[in-house]
């Protein structure tokens, strides 16, 4: 037998940036996705999706020439069959988890990970492949093989673990070993729209990025400051400019927050007040937080959560509150007094020893 468990991610810092080649702070939780395989005589992969209710067949010598959108078990194969994976022996795999589906915590990324690691574990002649390379491989099945408008940051999380600072344009990433105390999630039961939201926001903030590149080609926003906002906002079409200064701030958010996280005394009074100010950003410029769910945070940090957030692209799905652990069960139930379908605590989960 065959088993891989898979962690889900929150995203701490840096939404909306990654797709730009701007950093991140990302963490993977103990909320898993769980994988199963049994040996079986026939040349193919059943898969049967447990929490979904449905199944799924593929077999060993499919060409993988075309391929529907969004089937990741499929165009994750056809990444690896071009690294040179065989496949040769046939498994029944059951997939389980307790990821909410749909909700910012990265189901779809743990779920190609997962996948990976397994096609990895059953191949018969293969050198040992880093966490980063299955990071990368997960990336280039969701994201590159069907040209969708996501950055790297779910797939390298989930494959590293820990609490990590990625540098998207070089593809590196830091362990951090800062403190963000409690961690509480909230569900809030609202669909997000992943699709749509990174979309807009991608485009916008191409768009307003280009306008100043336009007028100052030697400008790069890997290297921004905060003063390059008002000094370049003639450059940007008013219809861009909320999309420039989240790209401008948000940037230097994750920066602070990266030096926080690296210092070694307690800032979680500074991390939460960061967090804060990155949800204003991503709440009033990138628009991407239902009012329901607007209301759900204010009541979190009414309750005593240092900063509260929406997590992932947004439009709806989950939260994430930084508290003190005597501040947990008051923030956990004003999310569910406001609204929230479920609410507890997490915890980061690192890579085995």
């Amino acid at each position: 037998m065959v088993q891989i468990q898979v962690p889900a991610r929150i995203c701490f810092f840096g939404d909306h940036q990654d797709y730009l080649g701007l950093p991140v702070i990302a963490g993977a939780i103990d909320r898993f996705i769980e994988l199963r395989a049994y040996p079986i005589k026939k040349e193919e992969f059943q898969i049967d999706l447990k929490d979904l209710g449905t199944t799924k067949t593929i077999s060993l010598d499919e060409e993988l020439k075309e391929v529907s959108k969004n089937d990741y078990f499929r165009s994750a194969m056809g990444v690896l069959k071009l690294k040179g994976l065989r496949f040769s022996q046939g498994y029944a795999i059951e997939i389980t988890g307790n990821i909410p589906l749909n909700a910012g915590l990265s189901s779809s990324s743990a779920l190609v990970v997962a996948w990976i690691r397994f096609l990895v574990a059953v191949q018969e002649y293969f050198h040992e492949v880093s966490d980063q390379q299955i990071g990368q491989w997960a990336h280039e099945a969701e994201v590159s093989y069907f040209d969708q408008p996501g950055g790297m940051m779910d797939q390298y999380t989930i494959a590293q673990r820990g609490l990590l600072y990625i540098d998207t344009q070089k593809a590196k990433t830091q362990r951090l070993k800062g403190d963000l105390g409690a961690l509480v999630i909230a569900e809030s039961g609202i669909a997000k729209q992943t699709l749509a939201v990174l979309k807009n926001a991608r485009t916008f903030q191409e768009k307003a990025i280009a306008a100043v590149r336009k007028m100052q080609p030697e400008f790069e926003i890997q290297n921004s400051e905060v003063s390059d906002y008002e000094r370049c906002l003639n450059f940007v079409p008013k219809e861009f400019r909320d999309h420039w200064y989240a790209a401008i701030h948000n940037h230097h958010i994750t920066k602070q927050a990266r030096m926080y996280l690296s210092a070694p005394e307690n800032n979680q009074n500074h991390l939460g007040q960061l967090m804060n100010e990155h949800q204003r950003i991503l709440q009033y410029h990138i628009q991407n937080t239902p009012k329901e769910m607007i209301a759900m945070i204010d009541a979190a940090r009414r309750a005593g959560a240092k900063g509260a957030k929406i997590i992932g692209s947004g439009g709806g799905g989950c939260m994430v509150a930084m508290v003190d652990s005597e501040k947990k069960e008051q923030v956990i139930e004003a999310f569910l007094i406001h609204g929230a379908k479920a609410a507890y605590e997490v915890n980061l989960v690192y890579p085995k020893a």
